[in-house]
């Protein structure tokens, strides 16, 4: 049975009901001392007990902000839901953020206690930290400061069950900070409510109960693997399996066998590469795999001829039924979201049969705002709005967002909580986008905008993914702001400026006449949170790049353009 939601049940009283419904179903799987472990729900919640006795021997009361700093894991889920009952606040930390910034985030929210996987960190965070009282790690033992203790000593042996919060829906539930990809890092505000009825009005619109299986990949500090990926779970009694980590995903997937996957379109855009990597031009292998592309996607349309229903069976076993069966081949359901999936990758993907559906949304909005349906999906779509929700556009086609998604503000920042939600309700997205049949369509973000001296105007997020189809380009970031040419930073193992031009530009071919790159600056190290040019939601900090490279983008464009156009 789905868990009822409305807006006086809390996170606590909605796990309480989950336990209660089907105590001794499987809740989570783990891969721990070498063998992968079970846990029913009512184990579940005995662990939380013993973390909730742990957290109120510290002193805790309601309203304290706790933090906590890992991976996907079981324990996740112990001290959110732990937190959760006695009325705490879950600030999450990104994994592998720098330490600077977990300290900035701690700070501002005035984290009494961290819960850590490792203290491979803690030299660099202790002493930065002025509100923390407490840190617990997962190994450390035996450490010689007083204020870090490790798991195994802090938890009790036991606990009877665990508390639940009596605090309204309406009440903070947890503080999470935006990537922060220009200035600092903003607390968004998510109410028990807020992040229930989301997932509650997603499936309304996306059927999953409780013989659905996840594998659960994507970070938890984020919200739409939190959403999604946890709390759906909860609502639903669906298994979740924490994958061992991306270096053994394909393995755990394969071995796992979910029935829904929660995607990024980097996870895709991987699984291409390694395609491409085995098909060799002009191979007969490479004529089928393309064969069953336009195929499918024929039959996916409507489109498909009497020809085309015919072969489909062949192709379909000798090319489709290999990806489905590398991802378990149990796939039911897609949902890809936090980025949009470049048109060629999604043509790619449904017409070998995935059944991807796409969302958007942000953290600001809990954070679904829109879905694809099954039975109505334009993949170039992010869908329709979610019900009891509303999404209009602007005058100047701006999303526009109303409904108990909303985040409640930004914590301690009311100017900028009052920049973001009118007077009316609405949460200015800061994305441009459009409706076409009820469905909505992204076609730009507002402040991601390059305006050249001609007067174009071009989102760059479009043409990057295009040029990223090509596998020898690792990462791109466009320039061109206020130039009469587009150019890019690039990081690839190929060292020839001419041939990354050309590539780019054959990748560019369906896009307007002037969107060509002109030049090209290699840049040797790839851009990533560990080095500050990426978030932790691994977007690009364009205005800190722009930075960093501004000499050498200025005589980049000094030199003649190598496009052939």
């Amino acid at each position: 049975m789905q868990i009822p939601i409305n807006n006086s049940v809390n996170i606590s009283q909605a796990f309480a009901a989950r336990v209660s419904d089907t105590p001794d179903a499987p809740a989570y799987t783990q891969f721990r001392d070498g063998v992968w472990v079970d846990y029913t729900w009512r184990e579940t919640a005995r662990e939380v007990a013993r973390w909730q006795q742990a957290m109120k021997a510290e002193g805790l009361k309601p309203g304290d902000r706790v933090s906590v700093c890992m991976r996907n894991r079981i324990e996740w889920v112990f001290f959110d839901q732990a937190a959760s009952g006695l009325g705490l606040i879950t600030v999450p930390l990104y994994f592998g953020d720098r330490p600077d910034s977990m300290s900035w985030c701690m700070n501002d929210a005035g984290v009494r206690l961290l819960v850590m996987e490792t203290d491979d960190i803690w030299p660099e965070l202790k002493g930065d930290v002025k509100t923390l009282e407490r840190v617990v790690t997962l190994t450390a033992r035996g450490h010689k400061d007083k204020h870090i203790v490790a798991l195994d000593d802090w938890l009790p042996e036991a606990a009877g069950e665990p508390e639940q919060s009596d605090v309204p829906g309406t009440e903070l539930a947890t503080i999470v900070y935006t990537s922060g990809t220009t200035g600092r890092p903003k607390g968004v505000m998510l109410s028990h409510h807020n992040i229930l009825s989301n997932a509650d009005a997603g499936l309304s619109v996306v059927t999953i109960t409780n013989s659905d299986r996840f594998v659960s990949f994507l970070p938890l500090s984020h919200m739409f693997e939190r959403t999604v990926g946890y709390y759906v779970g909860v609502l639903t009694g669906a298994h979740t399996v924490y994958a061992r980590g991306i270096t053994e995903l394909a393995e755990d997937i394969h071995m796992h066998k979910p029935t829904i996957l929660v995607c990024v379109p980097r996870i895709f855009e991987r699984i291409y590469a390694k395609m491409q990597a085995g098909l060799p031009p002009g191979s007969l292998k490479t004529k089928l795999f393309n064969a069953a592309v336009n195929v499918g996607w024929r039959r996916f349309r409507g489109e498909a001829s009497i020809l085309d229903k015919l072969v489909w069976p062949i192709l379909n076993l000798l090319v489709a039924k290999k990806l489905h069966r590398r991802l378990g081949g149990r796939i039911r359901i897609v949902l890809v979201g936090a980025a949009a999936l470049s048109p060629d990758l999604a043509r790619v993907f449904v017409g070998l049969g995935l059944p991807i559906l796409q969302g958007y949304g942000l953290t600001e909005t809990s954070p679904i705002a829109t879905v694809q349906k099954l039975d109505d999906n334009d993949p170039a779509s992010v869908g329709f709005a979610l019900p009891g929700s509303e999404v209009k556009i602007a005058d100047d086609g701006e999303i526009l967002i109303r409904g108990p998604l909303v985040m409640l503000g930004y914590w301690h920042q009311e100017k900028a909580t009052r920049a973001v939600i009118d007077e009316d309700g609405w949460f200015h997205s800061g994305d441009i986008g459009e409706f076409r049949n009820g469905k909505l369509y992204i076609t730009g973000r507002a402040k991601e905008i390059i305006v050249m001296s001609n007067g174009e105007k071009l989102p760059p997020g479009d043409v990057e993914q295009a040029i990223l189809m090509d596998t020898n380009f690792e990462q791109v970031m466009v320039v061109g702001e206020g130039r009469p040419q587009l150019s890019m930073l690039a990081v690839s193992q190929l060292d020839d400026d001419q041939e990354l031009v050309n590539r780019a530009n054959v990748r560019l071919a369906d896009f307007p006449g002037w969107v060509s790159i002109h030049h090209v600056k290699r840049i040797s190290e790839p851009w990533s949170v560990e080095n500050g040019f990426m978030t932790p939601t691994l977007k690009l900090k364009r205005s800190k790049i722009l930075e960093r490279w501004a000499d050498e983008i200025q005589a980049m464009y000094k030199r003649p353009s190598l496009s052939r156009d």
